[in-house]
């Protein structure tokens, strides 16, 4: 494998890794660094660890065996995953051939080893094995010899290489990512892409505006569309062009060739003047935006596909349009990776306590909002290895620019979360209060998810740790109407981003009903190859009403077309 193939693989493990940041709203207010500090659920490890003598004394004498057979020359580790692949951090040969590194990568990864035995033998509950997987994880991906410049033989090939400038290079980088939040190593160079002309350009205008957001229609380009229109509603933290990154790898720009009347919402960037918008005033804004929808289209009901955050607050306008008598004005609802049923939701989940809660609600409620650089600095220390300190080697110890990815640039494109709406989520999530009829409410209504009998199609990724899949799915539990559960691959965006020729791209699915265990449902799947979008686009336009003749234009009388896609709200910063 080539150096530009490798950088192109690692690179593509943080697409994969890449995810929506709306979640990890304690740490993200309180700091990361205080997850990565000793707290009580290492006094209970250390409790564990006593009452199991055999289990640390097992452990400690098979790793001073290894250490003795490493010493000795004659230890069998290798740095591979579990999947048999090369670990891509030792992929130099220089850390097999010279014997000084094939001993440090092998004591690193015997200590790793016995150090995670020892974790998952203590058998601590769910939240206390989660935090301290997190913390020994970030400590595991630190102490790799790989990430040490004294012992890195692709920093001294670069060094040699360079004359000494590519330790000028990466100096000058590690300064310029100290200097302002996430202080994470860059993903993706600053001027990588431009929103409007490589990102977000399918055609299409803004036809309606408020202060919370912009409407945006895309621009028909078939003969006819179908009767009822498509809302798609991203998430709160990040800009809405997740759903439009660069041609052929565009949701939006799909949905329109299928023949979908397509609209979306462009959430403003919100700053300390918005500290009072809450869940109430984002379904309030989600309602606005059905209204104008179907004002435009004159069609007498809209589908909705909501990612992320977006998905929680448009399943609760649902549960408010079934209480006022409006529910007939949806056609169908797609939640994508969105967890609503919040019980050991992953590490998201595993973060928020009382205490932490009550802190993290403080901070922002005193700055008004909470920064999404920092949610993007707590979420790239959940994966550590594929987010930092890949970057860390190739930004810093070989003075090299980070690859060009789109969905790296989305991900680094972030907004703030208004005060209250973070209280809202938070409280939401301790709570678990859309899993109790009526235990929470929107718009001045009772949130009651199984009183919302429209279509469902349900959509999750296999590998997103932040929403794990298995929380997703308790959804199929949750709503009333007849779902379909869809298991993509890969993780948390990119199982969103997975255009029809992508050569990996496959999906899980079962007819319903579904099994309230979520593994009975993956026992019962059919594995189709192919991505989800053509999927998902015959089972909206089954669902979105006869074909008629395509207005041929966006916007229409009293809903003017106000600037060109992507609109103004999207630039801000």
């Amino acid at each position: 494998m080539t150096a530009t193939e490798q950088e192109k693989s690692w690179a593509q493990d943080a697409v994969d890794a890449a995810g929506g940041l709306d979640l990890l709203l304690t740490d993200a207010a309180l700091g990361v660094m205080r997850r990565l500090r000793p707290d009580s659920s290492v006094l209970r490890l250390a409790a564990g660890l006593a009452r199991r003598p055999r289990l640390v004394g097992r452990q400690a004498s098979r790793l001073g065996s290894e250490l003795a057979r490493i010493a000795a020359g004659r230890s069998a580790i290798t740095p591979e995953k579990g999947t048999g692949s090369r670990d891509r951090r030792f992929a130099d040969p220089a850390w097999a051939g010279n014997p000084v590194l094939r001993r440090s990568v092998q004591a690193y990864l015997a200590a790793a080893q016995s150090a995670e035995a020892l974790v998952a033998g203590a058998e601590l509950g769910w939240r206390d094995d989660t935090r301290l997987r997190f913390l020994l994880a970030n400590l595991i991906a630190a102490a790799a010899p790989s990430n040490n410049p004294l012992l890195s033989p692709v920093a001294w090939k670069a060094l040699i290489d360079t004359g000494g400038g590519s330790a000028v290079r990466g100096l000058r980088a590690l300064a310029t990512d100290l200097a302002a939040p996430p202080r994470v190593p860059s993903m993706v160079a600053a001027g990588a892409f431009e929103v409007g002309r490589d990102l977000a350009n399918t055609p299409g205008g803004v036809v309606y505006a408020c202060e919370q957001f912009e409407l945006i229609q895309y621009q028909p380009v078939t003969d006819s569309v179908h009767r009822y229109p498509l809302l798609i509603v991203p998430p709160m933290i990040n800009k809405y062009y997740i759903v439009d990154l660069a041609p052929g790898r565009s949701l939006a720009e799909f949905l329109v060739g299928q023949g979908h009347q397509v609209f979306v919402v462009s959430w403003r960037n919100p700053d300390a003047r918005h500290r009072d918008w809450g869940l109430d005033t984002y379904g309030g804004a989600i309602v606005a935006a059905l209204d104008a929808v179907r004002a435009i289209s004159g069609a007498p009901k809209s589908s909705v596909l909501a990612l992320c955050s977006g998905g929680i607050a448009a399943a609760m306008v649902a549960a408010h349009l079934s209480v006022t008598g409006r529910l007939g004005e949806l056609a169908s609802l797609c939640l994508g990776v969105a967890v609503l049923d919040q019980e050991q939701a992953g590490t998201a989940g595993a973060i928020i306590d009382e205490a932490t809660a009550a802190a993290a609600m403080a901070v922002s409620g005193v700055r008004g909002y909470l920064d999404g650089r920092a949610l993007a600095e707590v979420f790239a220390w959940l994966r550590p290895d594929d987010l930092i300190w890949n970057y860390w080697v190739n930004n810093y110890l070989q003075g090299r620019p980070p690859p060009a990815f789109d969905i790296l640039y989305w991900n680094a494109d972030t907004t703030r979360l208004p005060a209250a709406l973070h209280r809202d989520f938070i409280k939401l999530a301790l709570a678990n209060a859309l899993t109790v009829p009526d235990g929470t409410t929107m718009l001045g209504s009772p949130v009651d998810l199984s009183k919302v009998d429209v279509d469902a199609y349900v959509i999750a990724g296999a590998a997103d740790h932040l929403c794990p899949w298995q929380s997703c799915y308790r959804t199929t539990q949750l709503l009333g109407g007849q779902v379909t559960f869809v298991l993509s691959t890969s993780g948390h965006i990119a199982a969103m981003v997975n255009p029809p020729d992508n050569p990996k791209a496959a999906f899980q699915t079962a007819p319903s009903p579904y099994p309230a265990d979520p593994q009975e449902f993956l026992a019962a799947a059919q594995t189709v190859t192919g991505s989800w979008w053509p999927h998902y686009s015959s089972w909206l336009a089954a669902r979105s009403g006869e074909q008629k003749k395509s207005p041929g234009q966006v916007g229409r009388k009293g809903y003017p077309m106000r600037s060109a896609a992507p609109g103004t709200y999207v630039h801000d910063h």
